[in-house]
């Protein structure tokens, strides 16, 4: 029981989003009442331990949030991320998603080479981007926002610099298939 709760956790830090027991069961290769189990004990043992963080169960959705009693620090931090200047990995994430939107996390980490779920975080706190999740495929796909578009002054995001060449250069396709 220790290893599908460790395996849990760590698919719930790693989603940052509400995960369903069903697709914890696929995920783990686990019955559902084994995962309805593992993930409830998760929840009162983040209760009883007072930890940072806590596993919260709604329905049948389980989730890794920050402790109610850490808003404050937190919020700070939210609020420091989404007021200061872009970092460099974030400008070219999302150059990445200006030009070849909608794209998906698994394609925009091939092309970086990296793990890009912070910068994500940031962007969409920011609004910069928005995700549109794909239930079929139960990826999200990432495209710029409307507020990105009208902080850049233009009107449709085809009058970025050079975006046909760009967004059509077959050499990101051939990175992205690797």
């Amino acid at each position: 029981m220790e290893k599908i709760k460790s395996q849990i956790e760590s698919l719930l830090f790693v989603s940052g989003k509400p995960m369903v027991a069903k697709h914890l069961a696929e995920l783990t290769e686990q019955d559902i009442k084994t995962i309805q189990l593992a993930g409830d004990s998760l929840v009162a043992q983040y209760k009883e331990k007072k930890y940072g963080t806590q596993i919260i169960k709604n329905n049948n959705k389980y989730q890794m949030v920050s402790a109610p009693e850490n808003a404050k620090i937190v919020q700070k931090l939210i609020k420091n991320e989404t007021t200061g200047e872009l970092s460099r990995p974030s400008m070219e994430t999302l150059t990445i998603i200006a030009y070849r939107g909608p794209v998906s996390k698994i394609d925009l980490e091939r092309i970086r080479g990296v793990n890009c779920s912070l910068i994500i975080k940031n962007l969409l706190l920011r609004g910069l981007i928005e995700v549109k999740e794909d239930k079929e495929k139960q990826e999200n796909y990432y495209n710029v926002s409307f507020d990105f578009i009208r902080f850049l002054g233009i009107n449709d995001i085809k009058e970025l610099p050079e975006y046909e060449k760009l967004s059509q250069d077959d050499s990101i396709d051939k990175a992205i298939k690797q």
